[in-house]
């Protein structure tokens, strides 16, 4: 299996946003969250069957479409749930989007996040007129040229007290810090949040990307904390573009008010792909699943040695889920988007500025390449970030 993840398809011009959105044909991207691989065989025929069917009309999502669902939640992850408690919609940001619009009770809410967090937290935040309320995180160097990231639980309870912030929009694992928060620490937030009648928004899309030696804990398993979990297998099993995602909560007023934000927002109906592709992912993807894994973090592993050796000031997040090591790049004394633009122009390798995470002084990196890829970029970006190093 590890020629699937060694020999990749020609993405250029394929219509791809990783690889055609820019007019560079010489850059490599190691930037937006998806991978170079193709997905796994079991979803290419399952979709090479529908296909076959010719006709892609309107979607009635099947009886089987939540058994497999509630199937693999249950046996990987300890998450139980019946079909009832599911909404499904077109991905994870609307649905991160929708939750905030029916449970946010007035305009201005706050809305508490853990920075560095996924960009989108913040858009989908504003856009529905809430305030951003962040709760840094805090950074913790284990040695051997790696840090990762703790929660300031003091910091997180004094924010989740005012009673003007009514959400906490929770990444778990968490993209860009790569922590598989503990059951005990998701038990800890879960308390706060009770204690201050405050309901968790949990965005898991990276639930199925842990490292070997960490074990993934979805919210609603480690406490009963009102809770909505969102999730999908587009990240896991590389088909975002089908477009499919879940909302789980227990909580049918709740679970009402979501279902009519889904409605207003028009992200009620998915399609026939989206479907066919995580019922294929959820009964036949997890051999394949384990053997991407593997090769992840073969990768993860490459890049820190590389890094440690070549570039022994620039630190890495301890990778414990997610493909998207995190790394320090502070001693450059420049912002991180002067950095983003010096690689693509000077060097042809395209990382994410920390910025749009709200942490300046860092870069994002997508391992999730062929190792030749990977090498070749990390080679570009080395000489880029020496080039500034030096002066």
């Amino acid at each position: 299996m590890r020629e699937w993840f060694e020999n990749l398809p020609h993405r250029r011009g394929s219509g791809s946003y990783k690889w055609d959105s820019t007019d560079l044909e010489d850059v490599i991207p190691l930037w937006v969250a998806d991978m170079d691989f193709r997905t796994a065989p079991v979803i290419v025929d399952a979709l090479r069957r529908r296909v076959d069917h010719g006709v892609f009309g309107y979607v009635k999502v099947p009886d089987r479409y939540y058994e497999v669902l509630e199937e693999w939640m249950s046996r990987r992850h300890g998450l139980r749930f019946t079909r009832e408690e599911v909404l499904y919609t077109s991905g994870v940001v609307p649905a991160i989007s929708a939750t905030i619009k029916a449970l946010s009770d007035a305009e201005h809410d706050g809305v508490v996040v853990q920075t560095p967090v996924y960009n989108c937290f913040f858009s989908s935040i504003r856009n529905n007129r809430c305030r951003i309320v962040e709760s840094p995180l805090l950074r913790k160097d284990v040695g051997e040229g790696k840090f990762t990231y703790e929660i300031d639980f003091e910091d997180l309870e004094r924010k989740l007290s005012d009673p003007r912030n009514s959400l906490l929009l929770l990444c778990n694992p968490h993209n860009p810090a790569g922590c598989c928060w503990s059951r005990e620490e998701l038990a800890r937030m879960g308390e706060i949040c009770k204690k201050h009648n405050v309901t968790v928004i949990s965005d898991e899309i990276h639930c199925e990307l842990v490292m070997p030696g960490y074990t993934f804990t979805p919210f609603a398993v480690a406490s009963d904390a009102p809770c909505v979990t969102l999730n999908s297998p587009s990240k896991a099993f590389n088909t975002a573009g089908l477009q499919i995602a879940n909302i789980i909560t227990p909580d049918a007023e709740r679970r009402a008010r979501i279902d009519r934000a889904i409605n207003d927002n028009e992200v009620c109906d998915v399609n026939p792909f989206g479907v066919a592709g995580l019922i294929a992912a959820y009964t036949g993807g997890e051999p394949w699943l384990a053997e991407l894994i593997d090769y992840l973090h073969d990768n993860y592993e490459y890049l820190c040695r590389t890094l440690r050796e070549q570039l022994p000031w620039c630190k890495v997040t301890e990778l414990e889920a997610t493909y998207l090591p995190w790394v320090d790049v502070r001693s450059l004394g420049m912002e991180s988007e002067k950095i983003e633009e010096y690689l693509v122009e000077n060097h042809r390798v395209w990382i994410n500025a920390g910025e749009m995470y709200g942490k300046d002084g860092y870069i994002r990196i997508n391992i999730a390449t062929s190792r030749a890829m990977l090498a070749e970029g990390l080679k570009r970006m080395i000489a880029g970030l020496t080039e500034l190093k030096n002066g």
